[in-house]
């Protein structure tokens, strides 16, 4: 079969988590040793592993026709490429991860005025130079090779511009946030040409569309119970769901089977609730993808 699409697949630190999240949706992506071209199960698919900092640089190029980077990354290469979906994940937390400006905890700098005439390391020079040339406050931005919260402790840099998810690293590292300068999280982006073409954009939606249906229901859990009948008034109005919860009549019987989709954090607190109030033979099961 013809390749469609040619997708770019973020190497590095997201490249487990995409890899699962696209497992997840029903591509099967294997990366062999060095290879740089994963093998996928999907005939009409050509993956090649690119760095999410080069991402939006080769799918505006055309070099690849979509692929998955970060905000931060097209922001900082100002880069002319469509941005299909949203997708928030990583390899931490559901959540974006923040662009930040920390210091040292005992540093007297409080403010970004302070920042005027020091020294910033970051991996995002061209943004960071932006953000401050904008607000007329001059500084010097040099380029982090990584490990960029010891620039601070080796007295290499007066601040950092650093990501972050928990913020855990830079307290380790004995720093301390003064400001956040971004919020980021993946994006599946589309070369301009490419999503005029009408099968390659046909593609692209159907990855978008069943990426962001595995992210949601990475989110919920389907509950099923037991139920006899002068219970089911008060069962299902504990029951959060999608909708109205399913309920159909046992055979032969006075009970019913009840089933609702839920929020994976309720159901900790839901389900002894639900057993108290009479339920029985509840089963939890994960979801797949949720449209």
């Amino acid at each position: 079969m013809e390749k469609i699409l040619k997708l770019g697949i973020p190497k590095g630190s997201l490249q487990n988590a995409t890899i699962n999240l696209f497992k997840r949706s029903g591509w099967k992506i294997n990366i062999e040793g060095r290879s740089y071209f994963p093998d996928i199960n999907d005939d009409t698919i050509e993956c090649a592993l690119c760095r999410a900092q080069e991402m939006s640089i080769n799918v505006e190029s055309g070099v690849i026709d979509a692929g998955l980077t970060g905000l931060d990354w097209i922001a900082e290469h100002e880069s002319d490429v469509h941005v299909v979906a949203d997708l928030i994940y990583s390899k931490v937390s559901a959540r974006p991860a923040r662009w930040v400006i920390a210091v040292a905890n005992d540093s007297s700098i409080k403010t970004l005025e302070d920042l005027a005439g020091k020294t910033i390391s970051t991996e995002l020079v061209k943004f960071t130079k932006r953000f401050f040339r904008d607000r007329n406050i001059d500084v010097n931005v040099k380029f982090s090779w990584g490990a960029t919260e010891a620039k601070i402790v080796s007295g290499l840099a007066d601040a950092i511009v650093e990501i972050t998810e928990t913020e855990s690293t830079i307290r380790a590292h004995n720093l301390r946030v003064i400001h956040e300068v971004m919020e980021t999280n993946t994006q599946l982006i589309a070369n301009k040409t490419a999503w005029e073409n009408p099968a390659k954009r046909e593609k692209i939606e159907q990855i978008a569309m069943l990426l962001q249906a595995a992210l949601v229901a990475d989110k919920l859990v389907g509950i099923k119970m037991n139920v006899p009948e002068n219970k089911i008034a008060r069962i299902v109005s504990l029951l959060p769901s999608l909708n109205a919860p399913t309920i159909a009549t046992l055979y032969q019987s006075d009970w019913f089977s009840v089933e609702s989709i839920i929020d994976t954090g309720l159901v900790r607190d839901l389900i002894p609730k639900l057993l108290k109030e009479g339920a029985e033979g509840i089963i939890e099961y994960s979801l797949n993808k949720v449209l």
